[in-house]
């Protein structure tokens, strides 16, 4: 068993269903300090993160990743237990196996075959972990990201373990993701019985041409590094369920996934221009997820690029697409940011499972990642 599967294999054997880490980092925490690092615990809430850095000098090249996961839901559709990790047939299965426990698995020790090799390297390795990912992901990378601004600390290169890839190991690099924009409409109507409409205020009948040219609307046409944004409405509620009354308020619950051609403040702008063009009352609250950032060609993704064809003798495609990740927050800092991580075929499903070869293949890519950004 390489140390990689057997790291791995102890991660997915800590329930840590976000935000509990149940003792994940712990176990990286221990390992990270034998070989050199120095350890900030950072507990925001209820959720456990931790800084840790090894050098003092630049460039700062930081693995960033979380330990807690998503519920594992019926533990009966699974083949076996998802908190017992399994292997069957060259594949490793259990909660977090791609999404991220592997990959935290892969970071930790490519960083100790690195520095076994290269004890006094150049630059800083650094780790940001933490539990809160998955959840209201609040308190957990945006709250470090914080603690490092105000402390005077950096990041210039930062690797993401999200599962990027899409058919094989390496074959997707993410060097950047959409924005992420929320709304949540409430349409004021009159409650009434459905026998006699003019007594009564209908929103569903108000909101239904709106939302149609809301839903037709043309956001922009995107760019060669993002899609064009789009919008998608995610739930209509409106009513008690009976058939004979008219309901007195309707909510209409919608996302953007926008890219660097707009901003939140003219997406939010436009829908408001939409609605008031038409004759009824309404209220909606915004909540934004996260700007668009991408990382260029050159400097990290050359060296991600290089590292990938080096060890699984293919050329990355560079990718935007997808939901967000915490590299929104890592992005602020001015940082370079990509997403590398196992294939993502399974992740948040039954029997999640990554192959035990692309644990150790993607060993190889991090410490070699870390050799062509560090010597």
């Amino acid at each position: 068993m390489s140390k990689t599967l057997e790291l791995a294999k102890q991660l997915i054997n800590n329930p840590s269903v976000t935000p509990d880490d149940m003792g994940c980092q712990e176990l990286m925490i221990n390992r990270l300090r034998r070989i050199g690092f120095s350890i900030h615990t950072l507990k925001f809430g209820e959720v456990d993160n931790f800084w840790a850095v090894r050098g003092n000098s630049g460039p700062v090249f930081a693995f960033a990743g979380h330990t807690d996961v998503v519920p594992a839901g019926n533990n009966d559709l699974w083949e076996n237990d998802p908190f017992s990790p399994t292997i069957i047939d060259g594949m490793l299965y259990g909660r977090g196996a791609a999404d991220m426990k592997g990959s935290l698995a892969a970071m930790l020790v490519a960083t100790e075959n690195f520095v076994e090799h290269n004890p006094n390297h150049d630059g800083t390795i650094a780790f940001l972990i933490t539990s809160d990912e998955e959840g209201l992901a609040v308190n957990g990378t945006v709250k470090v990201v914080k603690y490092l601004q105000e402390n005077n600390q950096k990041i210039d290169y930062c690797l993401v373990g999200e599962p990027s890839s899409s058919a094989i190991l390496g074959d997707v690099i993410r060097n950047g993701r959409r924005g992420s924009l929320n709304g949540s409409l409430t349409v004021k109507g009159k409650q009434g019985h459905i026998a006699y409409p003019q007594l009564a205020k209908n929103p569903i009948h108000f909101i239904a041409p709106a939302l149609n040219q809301i839903c037709d609307e043309e956001w922009d046409n995107g760019n060669e590094h993002f899609p064009a944004t789009s919008l998608q409405i995610s739930n209509i509620h409106s009513g008690d369920g009976v058939t004979n009354v008219i309901p007195g308020e309707l909510e209409v619950l919608f996302n953007f996934r926008y890219s660097t051609e707009t901003t939140q403040e003219l997406l939010q702008k436009r829908v408001v221009e939409i609605l008031d063009s038409y004759d009824f009352e309404y209220s909606i609250e915004w909540q934004h997820s996260g700007g668009p950032f991408l990382t260029p060609k050159g400097g990290l993704v050359e060296a991600c690029a290089e590292a990938i064809s080096k060890v699984k003798y293919i050329e990355p495609e560079l990718s935007t697409s997808g939901g967000t990740s915490d590299g929104r927050f890592i992005a602020q800092m001015g940082a370079e940011v990509v997403e590398i991580g196992p294939i993502n075929e399974t992740i948040h499903q039954v029997n999640e499972c990554v192959s035990v070869q692309d644990l150790d293949d993607l060993t190889r890519v991090y410490q070699q990642i870390l050799t062509n950004i560090l010597l």
